[in-house]
């Protein structure tokens, strides 16, 4: 117990550190907040935060608890979700490369000492994606939602396939031109998984052991996606075992085979055609002004809500260089793979 806090001793766990093979004498990886007075080990953690604010009443922000009013720690709480809904043990935890040096080894730590048991089989940390080869960050301005995609006229699945391409552990740059050759290669899966008809067959046996094999190596999707490619292609495998190997594969890379087939099928005999608004209804424009003035104002709820109103009455609206740029759809409701 500290001035500010309850910690949680880590010299009295053994395997803190084991994750990531963290050196247990480096403050640099071990603390996230650097040296503290009074700390056994310069990588403690708190589990209970005192309370230092109070409301203009007085009072003491924060709960109750047995060592006084305050807050759990920043690490408790991804303990507490995990163990509420998965169980003292489960299988994966997945999580960023920079949690693994504190708050991952933090996590075990605490859940293990807990429960009595081993918290977790395997760990699976991703790599980071910059855009345009930067950093992400608010502060930067650069972010990019879904809602940003779906703009542009991007499905989100497009950008799924996208990160398929690349290995989890590897870092990957975002750029709009990735992602439009993402697109393309999606578009023709699904076209080539439109020519296959509706009916299955059988699983080819040796071209799901070797997507299994892939998948088990420390989920290579690149090279399952390649695998997928080459099943296409391979006009040894009829069409009916063909397209249910290809749906057992989707089952793992979730690329929206069964969620577009009417879809893509509307798509290609061209009911989606969209046909360009030379003059807008009034009534269209008015929202179209609000939702423009709600993304200035980046409120990107409204701005959403405002777009989702307009799809209703038949229209699609784009946001371009030039500005929002509006399109009909010929049927009621638009039918882009998502």
């Amino acid at each position: 117990k500290l001035k500010d806090g309850i910690y949680f001793n880590t010299g009295l766990f053994k395997d803190y550190g084991a994750l990531g093979g963290i050196d247990k004498e480096d403050s640099e990886t071990v603390s996230r907040i650097g040296k503290h007075e009074g700390k056994h080990n310069q990588q403690d953690f708190a589990l209970w935060k005192f309370s230092t604010s109070k409301t203009k009443s007085g009072k003491e922000l924060g709960w109750n608890s047995p060592w006084g009013v305050g807050f759990p720690g920043w690490h408790i709480e991804c303990s507490a979700m995990s163990t509420q809904y998965l169980g003292k043990h489960f299988d994966i935890h997945t999580g960023g490369i920079d949690h693994i040096a504190i708050h991952h080894n933090n996590e075990i730590a605490q859940t293990e000492t807990a429960t009595g048991r081993k918290s977790v089989n395997y760990w699976v940390h991703n790599a980071f994606i910059t855009i345009e080869n930067k950093r992400i960050g608010k502060s930067k301005g650069n972010a990019i939602y879904l809602r940003h995609l779906i703009d542009k006229g991007f499905p989100p699945f497009a950008y799924r396939y996208l990160l398929l391409t690349g290995h989890y552990r590897s870092p990957m740059n975002f750029t709009w031109e990735s992602l439009e050759g993402a697109n393309s290669a999606l578009i023709k899966l699904h076209k080539q998984f439109l020519d296959l008809g509706s009916r299955n067959g059988k699983i080819n046996k040796s071209y799901q052991k070797r997507f299994e094999d892939f998948i088990n190596d420390d989920i290579d999707t690149p090279k399952a996606l390649a695998l997928l490619h080459e099943l296409m292609s391979d006009e040894s495998i009829n069409k009916k075992d063909k397209r249910v190997t290809v749906l057992d594969m989707n089952r793992v890379l979730g690329i929206g085979f069964i969620e577009s087939y009417k879809q893509m099928k509307n798509i290609l005999s061209g009911e989606t055609k969209k046909v360009e608004v030379k003059e807008t209804p009034e009534e269209i424009q008015e929202l179209i002004d609000k939702r423009e003035k709600a993304r200035e104002d980046e409120d990107w709820k409204t701005a959403d809500n405002l777009r989702i109103e307009i799809e209703k009455k038949g229209y699609d609206i784009s946001d371009t260089e030039e500005g929002p740029k509006l399109t009909k759809n010929q049927i009621k409701s638009p039918v882009l793979i998502k």
